[in-house]
């Protein structure tokens, strides 16, 4: 479903991770393992950006604080940027073979074997949960994760206040605010409708509400 060229696979990467509630860091893995299991770049890249930025939860919770249009307009902008970014990538990166876990096109590879029965599929999921993910992702997910923690920490809670308002700027300024923190989906809703309290205008709050989820610092 999710290898080969075309458009067909990047819309299903990006429709499929819309309603899922995976935060910027916890998509990582599972983008990881489609992208082993024969997913093109261009598909894991739309996964990578659709998800994060919104799941059925985050919607709800949307709609309560900030209203139906929000509502809407957040999975429709986790699907359009899933699909700008993967197409992108196709654009920019030909992906002639899909990657194995062994490093090996499929064409070379054949498809790898999987375990059978329970037992060895929870041995092999946990030998790719605490061994092989944690080897690849380990270091730079902590000094990410530093990174987020420096700035969550010297940042003032209401230094944007005489920033806020409507325009380019504003919307500029969510965006530089939302991408090197963490935080999630859900977290996001309150934190956009105080924007929107102190003066932020909405469109500067969506802004945020699609940069912040989206990615960070540890996610990078």
């Amino acid at each position: 479903h999710l290898g080969g060229r075309g458009m067909g696979p990047v819309f299903k990467a990006s429709l499929f991770g819309v309603p899922l509630p995976l935060c910027s860091c916890g998509v990582i893995p599972v983008a990881a393992s489609l992208r082993q299991h024969g997913a093109s770049r261009s598909a894991t890249t739309a996964f990578l950006l659709s998800t994060p930025q919104t799941g059925v939860d985050s919607v709800l919770v949307t709609w309560t604080m900030l209203g139906p249009l929000f509502a809407i307009f957040r999975p429709v902008a986790a699907l359009v940027t899933g699909l700008l970014g993967g197409g992108l990538v196709q654009a920019l990166d030909p992906d002639p073979h899909r990657i194995t876990a062994n490093g090996k096109s499929l064409d070379e590879a054949g498809e790898f074997s999987r375990p059978q029965g329970l037992g060895p599929k929870m041995r092999a999921a946990a030998d790719y949960g605490f061994v092989t993910l944690p080897g690849d992702i380990g270091r730079a997910l902590l000094v990410g994760v530093l990174i987020a923690g420096v700035l969550a920490a010297v940042v003032p809670a209401d230094f944007l206040a005489g920033y806020l308002g409507s325009g380019a700027l504003s919307i500029a300024l969510m965006m530089v605010v939302g991408i090197p923190i963490y935080v999630c989906a859900t977290a996001s809703v309150p934190l956009a409708a105080s924007f929107i309290f102190l003066g932020a205008s909405p469109g500067a709050a969506l802004a945020f509400l699609i940069a912040g989820p989206a990615t960070n610092a540890a996610t990078v």
